[in-house]
């Protein structure tokens, strides 16, 4: 989609809904700086990421990556590469993944979207992962220049790994994928019995008025996300008590929320959390 433009959802705050896998990729101007949260899959979709991006600002970057999974981090080395000095962020278990593993799992990407995304596969299979080189444990501030924005951790959820961006001056919320808008949560890498926990503490930092951009899909609002939270909520619930009674994963899940397919994969990784298996 060459040429795309980014769409204004706060005040300077902006974002890229890339069509393939309905992911977002978003901008953030400050006075001396930019950030760019989420960088996309691929070297291709990074470079029309940029392009839409020095149509809003010619500013330095600095890139945030809410967590290591491949279409939020891929393209972050034609990103970094477009601008002297860029620093990568993200949470410290996030660019642990990425620097082990970010490029052992090419080859399973590619066979995985050859079928019904030939041109992902293929761009996935040339990338060169570049992981963060800037890590944050629970949090950190971030001077853009005369805007603040704040890093948070606040737990296992999506991933053990998930970063939210904070702006406070534009009341906007960057939730990465531990909200999800469109689908349901993918729960292939996730914590779901921590998860709502985390949630609630990112809710904590909501009012009536906060724009919330989830990691996939249209942005949100707070109520979007406190409904999301009951679904996780009830979910995490009937995996306790699943694994508590002996139930088989299948069971439970065709009484979950998210759909049964997205279900039995979040009990499945919650009966091997509560086994200590994760």
């Amino acid at each position: 989609m060459p040429g795309a433009p980014l769409s204004e959802v706060a005040p300077e705050v902006y974002v890229l809904r890339y069509p393939v896998l309905d992911v977002n990729a978003t901008l953030i101007v400050g006075g001396e700086v930019a950030a760019i949260v989420d960088t996309l899959s691929t070297d291709a979709q990074a470079r029309e990421l940029l392009a839409a991006v020095r149509a809003v600002t010619a500013l330095p970057l600095v890139v945030i990556n809410t967590h290591h999974h491949f279409d939020h981090c891929y393209g972050n080395g034609v990103v970094a590469a477009a601008s002297p000095g860029c620093a990568i962020w993200a949470h410290e278990a996030a660019a642990a993944e990425l620097r082990i593993h970010g490029g052992l799992w090419q080859r399973e990407l590619y066979e995985k979207w050859l079928p019904t995304h030939p041109e992902l596969a293929e761009g996935l299979a040339a990338v060169e992962p570049r992981p963060p080189d800037r890590t944050i444990s629970t949090e950190s501030t971030m001077d853009i220049g005369g805007r603040t924005l704040e890093l948070r951790h606040f737990g296992r959820g999506h991933t053990d790994g998930d970063v939210i961006v904070a702006v406070p001056d534009a009341a906007a919320l960057l939730a990465g994928d531990l909200v999800e808008q469109g689908a349901p949560p993918s729960f292939s890498d996730s914590f779901p019995v921590d998860w709502p926990d985390t949630v609630a503490a990112l809710l904590d930092l909501t009012t009536p008025s906060t724009v919330v951009l989830p990691g996939h899909g249209s942005t949100v609002d707070a109520d979007f996300v406190r409904a999301q939270h009951a679904e996780l909520t009830q979910l995490a619930s009937l995996i306790r008590e699943g694994h508590s009674d002996g139930t088989p994963p299948d069971v439970i899940a065709a009484k979950a929320p998210f759909g049964h397919d997205a279900a039995l994969t979040a009990v499945t990784r919650g009966y091997a959390q509560l086994a200590g298996r994760r």
